[in-house]
């Protein structure tokens, strides 16, 4: 795979010491090729470290179930998931960087985002996955287009960072852009010169 074409393929198995970093961009937009995704393709063109890998993949593609809380039924345990779960659980944890690809709606994650990151808790409670244990030390960034000014993304920002807390992640920062119609992110010049750079921080 190269290290500069998006992929929706699984990444390679990890090879030993050298392996290069794995990062996984999820994008939750309700609208494809939107101004959060374009604005993370320009990053991940422009500040990939070398020889980096890429997947790509859009939680639409990939529905979820509704999330169930089971953690006081029977002894609180979640079954191994199938099917597009599986999928989104596999390649989670194949990456040592997940990229959140997430617009800004109503102030914070879409749907597909917040149902994804809700499923996290399911994972958790699957015995021997060890989730928490394989997800510490990996990278969360987030890539996020808004209407309006920076601080009206204070709450998806939050989420994410203390999301990475919890399960000792990382935390990479968000990438902001203002844009509301498609392509308007490419106007950014403050997003483009940041997106130059971000994924070298």
């Amino acid at each position: 795979m190269s290290d500069q074409q998006p992929s929706d393929q699984p990444f390679d198995e990890p090879s030993g010491a050298g392996t290069p970093r794995r990062f996984l961009f999820l994008d939750a937009s309700a609208r494809t090729d939107g101004n959060s995704a374009r604005l993370a393709r320009l990053a991940a063109e422009s500040s990939l470290p070398a020889r980096a890998e890429q997947r790509w993949l859009r939680l639409d593609d990939h529905p979820l179930p509704v999330f169930r809380d089971l953690r006081h039924d029977g002894d609180g345990h979640y079954p191994e998931p199938v099917g597009h779960e599986r999928t989104l659980l596999d390649a989670t944890l194949a990456a040592t960087d997940l990229v959140l690809v997430a617009p800004l709606y109503w102030y914070t994650l879409p749907t597909s985002a917040k149902l994804y990151l809700d499923h996290w808790s399911g994972w958790l409670r699957v015995p021997g996955l060890d989730f928490r244990a394989r997800m510490d030390g990996a990278t969360l960034w987030g890539v996020t287009a808004l209407s309006g000014s920076d601080e009206k993304a204070e709450p998806l920002i939050g989420t994410l960072r203390l999301t990475a807390e919890y399960m000792r992640m990382r935390w990479g920062g968000v990438l902001l852009g203002n844009g509301t119609r498609p392509g308007d992110v490419l106007r950014d010049e403050r997003a483009l010169i940041a997106a130059k750079s971000f994924f070298a921080g």
